[in-house]
């Protein structure tokens, strides 16, 4: 069952003169430390950050939100597993979304996918919701949305996602 459907396009331009002006106030207001590192590393600075600022634009479209009623931009954070395929993962606000649009007796999975064609970025998101079977505890799929707050900041097991 689909919870959600968002899709968002950002001008890697515009992103690179908002990094230009405002650098690290901007970096830091929207995004994880998790992906800030990912994106500062890279010579593509400017895409990494515009296809990641698609991807919490799309995503909170999908939640029915947009950013409003306590979904932030570090709510959402574009943590990629470790074949490289973007996920996203939920905290705060975001999650506590996620869990209210999600049926009793179902877990929510999110689907991403980023692309970049310069000088546009492209995110698109969509969010499904599976059932679960009764009295099982099944773990998350990789990709799955967890209504717990994991973050990417923090070592150790479990450690995916960013919010802080």
């Amino acid at each position: 069952m689909i919870l959600g459907l968002g899709s968002d396009l950002v001008d890697i331009r515009r992103i690179a003169r908002t990094l230009e002006r405002f650098g690290e106030r901007f970096t830091r207001r929207c995004f994880t430390e998790l992906e800030r590192a990912r994106c500062d590393a890279r010579h593509a600075r400017a895409e990494g950050y515009a296809r990641r600022y698609a991807a919490k634009e799309a995503c909170a479209k999908a939640l029915g939100t947009g950013f409003d009623r306590g979904v932030f931009w570090r709510d959402i954070g574009v943590v990629n597993l470790p074949g490289g395929r973007p996920t996203i993962v939920l905290t705060g606000g975001a999650a506590e979304r996620l869990a209210a649009i999600t049926p009793p007796g179902m877990r929510a999975e999110i689907a991403v996918s980023l692309t970049d064609e310069p000088p546009l970025a492209q995110a698109i998101v969509v969010i499904t919701a599976v059932p679960v079977a009764a009295g099982v505890n099944l773990p998350l799929p990789s990709g799955s949305a967890s209504v717990r707050a994991l973050r990417a900041d923090r070592a150790g097991p479990g450690a995916r996602t960013g919010g802080t």
